[in-house]
């Protein structure tokens, strides 16, 4: 029997993947909560006048401490450490996840180069709408040190996402799918900025790029070569938006997921951890 505590699931899995970036870490941590829950009396349990607001506090200081420790983590990790996909399927993890621009993988890799109380700041009290004070409440400092944790990870977002609405962001994917495998370098170095960059992230389980590639040539270059290797690219949306598979066979090989600006490309993410990506599988 489902009760109104366990209805706030779907919330708490929603603030805590934004929280993480990593959704197996957004998942313990809202089986922690209910732990925490569940371990009070009835009569603790009773006292409490709003369940819901109880569950999000526990489920941001849990986040809020995976945060500091993943800092640690991180830093041992083999390559470059990203955000783990999800995808757009009414029959996945999708129908948990509901997916806005504050999901993208864009925001999501801004996010991780924001302080563990910035990233809880920003994504409470603008993505979720939560007063300061509740925010203050959750991270242990004052609602004005809240504010201005908010504002410095405003700062953040605007220094790094364009200033102009995303806008034919399909057809520009569909397009470098094509030139991909046409293995075209021409046609796909017309589609990337000058600038574009492609990170991988393969945890060290898989053969990835270790750091950043770099350039509109050089990453148009390092995909054409990978198309030399059998794979099939499949459109799909990732993290809300258009993206591409890239299976061998019948397996996954990789997640990718894109950033575009004035009819460009910009980012590419290559998710090829094959841990981060169970979600896609089944």
């Amino acid at each position: 029997m489902t009760t109104p505590v366990d209805g706030e699931r779907r919330h708490l899995l929603n603030l805590a993947y934004r929280l993480l970036g990593s959704l197996a870490e957004a998942e313990d941590a809202v089986q922690e909560t209910y732990v925490r829950w569940y371990a009070l009396s009835p009569a603790q349990r009773g006292a409490i006048s709003s369940p819901g607001a109880w569950l999000t506090t526990v489920a941001g200081r849990i986040c809020l401490d995976v945060l500091g420790s993943a800092r640690a983590r991180r830093e041992r990790y083999v390559g470059e450490w990203l955000p783990e996909p999800v995808p757009d399927q009414a029959d996945s993890v999708a129908d948990r996840i509901t997916l806005d621009e504050s999901v993208t993988m864009a925001f999501l890799v801004t996010l991780e180069a924001m302080t563990p109380a910035q990233r809880v700041a920003l994504v409470l009290h603008d993505v979720f709408g939560y007063a300061f004070t509740e925010v203050a409440a959750i991270t242990g400092r004052t609602p004005a040190a809240c504010r201005e944790l908010a504002s410095s990870a405003r700062r953040r977002v605007r220094a790094t996402r364009p200033a102009t609405p995303v806008t034919g962001h399909a057809e520009v994917i569909r397009d470098f799918k094509q030139a991909w495998e046409a293995g075209d370098i021409d046609a796909l170095v017309a589609l990337l900025d000058p600038g574009a960059t492609l990170t991988a992230d393969g945890g060290g389980v898989v053969r990835a790029a270790l750091t950043p590639i770099e350039g509109g040539l050089p990453v148009a270059r390092y995909v054409a070569a990978l198309a030399a290797g059998g794979l099939t690219l499949v459109e799909r949306a990732v993290n809300g938006l258009p993206g591409l598979l890239l299976t061998r066979g019948d397996d996954l090989a990789a997640v990718y997921a894109f950033d575009v600006a004035d009819g460009r490309i910009t980012r590419i993410w290559a998710m090829r951890n094959p841990e981060k990506l169970r979600p896609w599988l089944g």
